[in-house]
């Protein structure tokens, strides 16, 4: 890694605690803006070198919504450029803990994950002279406020950064909103706050989003969400599989008893994957609801003979679960965050990743009807004509993941756009 240049932005952000700064007396930095917009980096950076020109022997904290999270998104870049910048950073993965050596001092940055309300226990009890948290709008507030709770040590303070989300999200109400009552230096970053990246890149950010998700993450905006959720969906995401064999078949399963069922049957070709064919069952409307043993039959012949490298299946629906591995299947259960895997879905239907067969109509038909609930706290969409969408959401987020266990595999660390 070689640093070029800072923009006037990541400037403040890495010096913005020390001597001669109009902001020194400030506690807190928050960080918010469009993905890719150069914040994380500089965040963490100017993190370290004011622990360690700050403190000897002390411990901080560096918090994502997962151990794994933080390390992709951070660590991954970080330690390199702080090796660079002559920082000595040993790692110990075992115990989730970084030692980082430089001019002679010594301090451990501990790492901790706040995925849900029982993660505050996790931070619970420790000390710390200061703590960054990545992507906090992605924590539970008990979680985040345990870690600001243990930054006891006289001279802490604390780093925040994110990408917007709502604007009724508690961290835009209680620290944006009041920011200067928490004594914190807000900085608001766009795309252009990065210099790394080229026209090209900008351009290609700007034609990956659309609606909220254009307004949140290249436009850097707080807003709510409302309409449809895949309102760029249209004939540019609908096209036929090509002619020939697949390199690889999979199957995704939305389970339903009172609601409907829904699997699809996936083929990859040259880098895209194709929903070829579905299956979708009402039970309401057909006036009799199917047992485990009568989807899985469904989903032997939806697959056609075909072998199917793995089923990625609606994870509460442990029975079905459960029926589909004694009959041999490959299962795997899937990732059910609702948001992000409509962001995965919503970026790789727009790159023409995940093409929809003119075939499958209940897929196409909730693709027009599925909308966010404007009533519902924070984002939701509303839960109906959403068993095609969960679905496909399944199968977006595992590809997503499997692509990125593959990287990192092969030796590369990808950095990822939120």
């Amino acid at each position: 890694m070689r640093f070029r240049r800072f923009s006037p932005k990541q400037r403040e952000v890495l010096g913005w605690w020390c001597p001669g700064s109009p902001w020194r007396d400030r506690e807190a930095i928050i960080c918010d803006g469009a993905v890719r917009s150069g914040k994380t980096l500089c965040c963490g950076i100017s993190f370290f070198c004011w622990a360690m020109r700050s403190f000897d022997g002390q411990q901080f904290g560096l918090c994502g919504k997962t151990v794994g999270a933080l390390r992709r998104n951070l660590i991954g870049t970080l330690l390199p450029a702080l090796r660079e910048l002559g920082f000595r950073c040993e790692e110990k993965v075992s115990r989730n803990e970084i030692r980082v050596w430089f001019g002679g001092r010594e301090n451990r940055f501990a790492l901790f994950g706040g995925k849900d309300e029982g993660s505050a226990a996790l931070i619970q009890g420790v000390t710390l002279a200061g703590v960054l948290l990545d992507e906090v709008t992605l924590m539970p507030r008990s979680f985040v406020e345990q870690a600001l709770a243990r930054c006891s040590v006289e001279g802490s303070r604390i780093w925040f950064n994110c990408n917007p989300d709502s604007p009724e999200h508690w961290f835009y109400r209680e620290w944006i909103g009041k920011r200067e009552m928490r004594r914190a230096l807000y900085l608001h970053f766009t795309m252009e706050d990065n210099p790394s990246l080229g026209p090209e890149i900008l351009e290609r950010y700007q034609r990956l989003y659309s609606g909220t998700f254009y307004r949140r993450f290249v436009l850097g905006e707080w807003v709510g969400a409302q309409g449809a959720v895949y309102d760029f969906f249209g004939p540019e995401q609908i096209g036929s599989p090509p002619e020939g064999e697949m390199e690889e078949w999979c199957i995704s399963c939305d389970y339903g008893t009172v609601n409907p069922a829904s699997f699809g049957l996936w083929g990859r070709r040259d880098g895209a994957w194709y929903r070829v064919e579905e299956y979708y069952y009402d039970s309401r409307r057909e006036g009799r609801q199917k047992t485990d043993s009568e989807y899985a039959a469904d989903l032997a012949r939806l697959a056609g003979g075909r072998e199917i490298a793995w089923v990625v299946v609606d994870p509460s629906a442990a029975s079905f679960l459960e029926t589909l591995r004694r009959e041999g299947w490959r299962v795997v259960k899937a990732e059910n965050e609702v948001l992000r895997g409509i962001r995965i879905t919503a970026e790789l239907l727009r790159r023409g990743r995940l093409v929809i067969g003119p075939s499958c109509r209940d897929s196409i038909r909730e693709f027009s009807l599925y909308c966010w609930d404007p009533k519902a706290p924070g984002d939701r969409p509303r839960k109906e004509f959403d068993h095609a969408m969960d679905d496909i959401r399944y199968f977006a987020a595992l590809i997503e993941r499997r692509e990125r266990e593959s990287c990192l595999r092969g030796g590369y660390v990808e950095r990822q756009a939120f």
